[in-house]
C-alpha cells in the first residue's frame, strides 16, 4: 500500500477544477431590510423556513419589508475590509448575493429601478465586492434569485397570497399527497406574455452579472422550486451562461443544469458522490438580527467543516452585514476565530481530499505524502489509526506547534510479510496537553519512494 491508496480521487467540473478541494467559502446575504433587523425576503410569505418551527419569523406585510428601500444607505460598508476577513478566515471562495428573493438589486441594473443604484447610498455593492474578493485572489461567486416576488410579471407577491403555497414544499412532489393540499396548494400564475416577459429580465440580468462585472467563477442559483426546470427554460439559461462566460461553475438550483449539489442547513442524511457544498448559517438565520440568533460556536462550526471536507465537500458558511454595512460582532468574532485555527492548520482542510481505508475514531483528509488525524474527541492515553503503510512513516507532529510525537507500530502476526510497505496499525502517544488549538490536528508523514 502506498501513501496515495488512502486518498480517495474527488470528481473534478471540467473548466471549474478549483472547486473540488477548495474547502472554505464564504456566503454574503444582504439586502435593503437590514435596516430592519428581519431574516431576508423570507418574511413576505407568512411561513418560517426553519423546519419544526411553526410561529411565522418577523410578521410584516410586503409594504412593511419593502417599505426601508428608500433609505438603505450603508454609510460603513468597506468591501475591502471584508474580503480581507473572508481570506484570513481560511475562504478560498466568496458568494454574494446580487438579488435575493424580493427583488431588492444590489448591483447596477437596466432592468430596474429598484435597487441600490437608486437610493441615498449610490454606488454599486455588488461591483465593489466582487473587485475586493478578486483583490484578495479569491474566487468570485453571485448568489441570483430566480424568483423575483417583487416584479410585476412574476407576479410580485401580495399580501393575499400569504402564507406561502404547500406547492412549494417537498410534500407537493411526493405520491403520497397527490390530490391533497399539499400538492393543490398553488400560488397565482403569470399570464404566457406575462412570464415571457420575465424570462427577458431574467436573461438580460444575468447578460448584466455576466458581462459587467469581470471573470464569475460561480453561480448560485436559488428559488428554482417555484417552477419546473421547463419552465425556467433551463438548458436555455445554461446555454447563455456558458457562452458569456464558459469556465464558470453553476450549483444545482438552475435544475437539471447544475454541476454540483448544495445541501443547506443540515449535514445530508446520504452524502452526494459528486461535487458538493454545504451552505450553512453561524445562527438559525441568514441576515442581520437585532438580537442573538442561536449561533453555533466556532468549534462546532470547525467540525463542520472538517467534517464536509473529509466526504469531498466544502463548506459555505454565511454572515450578513447590518444596515451600516457592517458584520454584527459575533460573527466577526467567527471569522476571527476561524483565522487563528487556519493559521497552523488550514492545510489540513483547504486542497486535500477525502480519505479510503482508514480506520480512525474523526476525521481524516490526506495530500501526497501527508495524512491528517483531527481530534474532535481529546484521545486520553493514545491515539490509533489502522490500515496505514506504517513503514512508510517518516514523521508524526501535532501542526499547532509542531510537538513531535512518539509513536509505534504492529502488525497481525499472520499478515505481516518481509515487504517494505506493509500496513499495520499505528499507536501514537498522545500529547500531555491540548495545544490550545480549538482542534488539534496530526500530521503522518509518509515516504513517497
Amino acid at each position: 500500500m502506498t501513501p496515495a491508496d488512502f486518498r480517495r480521487p474527488t470528481t473534478r467540473i471540467p473548466g471549474g477544477e478549483w472547486f473540488s478541494g477548495a474547502g472554505f467559502g464564504i456566503f454574503v446575504h444582504w439586502d435593503q431590510a437590514s435596516q430592519q433587523g428581519i431574516e431576508i425576503s423570507w418574511p413576505l410569505v407568512g411561513r418560517s423556513i426553519i423546519p419544526g418551527v411553526d410561529a411565522v419569523d418577523d410578521a410584516v406585510t410586503v409594504a412593511e419589508y419593502q417599505a426601508t428601500a428608500p433609505t438603505f444607505d450603508p454609510q460603513n460598508w468597506d468591501a475591502a475590509d471584508l474580503a480581507r476577513r473572508a481570506k484570513a478566515a481560511g475562504a478560498t471562495y466568496v458568494v454574494f448575493t446580487a438579488r435575493h428573493h424580493a427583488g431588492y438589486n444590489m448591483f447596477f441594473t437596466e432592468q430596474s429601478d429598484f435597487g441600490v443604484e437608486h437610493g441615498p447610498f449610490g454606488r454599486d455593492i455588488t461591483r465593489e465586492f466582487v473587485d475586493a474578493v478578486r483583490a484578495e485572489g479569491l474566487k468570485v461567486g453571485i448568489y441570483y434569485s430566480l424568483p423575483d416576488w417583487n416584479h410585476p410579471d412574476y407576479p410580485a407577491f401580495r399580501d393575499e397570497d400569504l402564507p406561502y403555497k404547500l406547492e412549494h414544499w417537498p410534500a407537493a412532489g411526493m405520491p403520497e399527497f397527490a390530490d391533497t393540499p399539499d400538492a393543490t396548494d398553488r400560488h397565482r400564475r403569470s399570464s404566457p406574455e406575462e412570464w415571457s416577459r420575465y424570462l427577458e429580465y431574467v436573461r438580460a440580468q444575468l447578460t448584466e452579472l455576466l458581462t459587467n462585472y469581470g471573470t464569475i467563477d460561480l453561480l448560485w442559483f436559488d428559488g428554482d422550486w417555484e417552477r419546473s426546470a421547463a419552465e425556467w427554460t433551463a438548458p436555455g439559461l445554461r446555454r447563455l451562461i456558458k457562452e458569456l462566460q464558459p469556465d464558470v461553475v453553476i450549483n444545482d438550483r438552475l435544475p437539471g443544469q447544475g454541476d454540483y449539489r448544495t445541501p443547506e442547513q443540515g449535514f445530508p442524511l446520504t452524502v452526494p458522490t459528486g461535487p458538493w457544498e454545504l451552505c450553512l448559517t453561524i445562527g438559525d438565520h441568514w441576515a442581520w438580527r437585532t438580537h442573538p440568533d442561536n449561533e453555533k460556536s466556532a468549534r462546532s462550526l470547525l467540525v463542520t467543516l472538517i467534517d464536509v471536507v473529509e466526504r469531498g465537500g466544502n463548506l459555505l458558511l454565511n454572515v450578513g452585514p447590518g444596515p451600516d454595512g457592517t458584520l454584527p460582532e459575533v460573527e466577526n468574532e467567527r471569522l476571527q476565530e476561524f483565522a487563528d485555527w487556519m493559521h497552523a492548520h488550514a492545510e489540513s482542510v483547504i486542497g486535500v481530499e477525502p480519505t479510503q481505508g482508514i480506520d480512525f475514531h474523526g476525521p481524516t483528509t490526506a495530500r501526497e505524502g501527508r495524512l491528517y488525524l483531527h481530534l474532535t474527541a481529546i484521545p486520553v492515553d493514545e491515539i490509533i489509526v489502522r490500515g496505514l503503510p506504517v513503514r512508510r512513516i517518516t514523521r508524526v507532529h501535532r501542526l499547532a506547534d509542531g510537538l513531535e510525537l512518539q509513536h509505534d507500530a504492529s502488525f497481525e502476526v499472520h499478515e505481516a510479510s518481509t515487504a517494505g510497505d506493509d500496513s499495520g496499525e499505528l499507536r501514537i502517544v498522545a500529547p500531555a496537553s491540548p495545544s490550545g488549538a480549538l482542534i488539534d490536528v496530526i500530521a503522518i508523514d509518509f515516504s513517497t519512494e
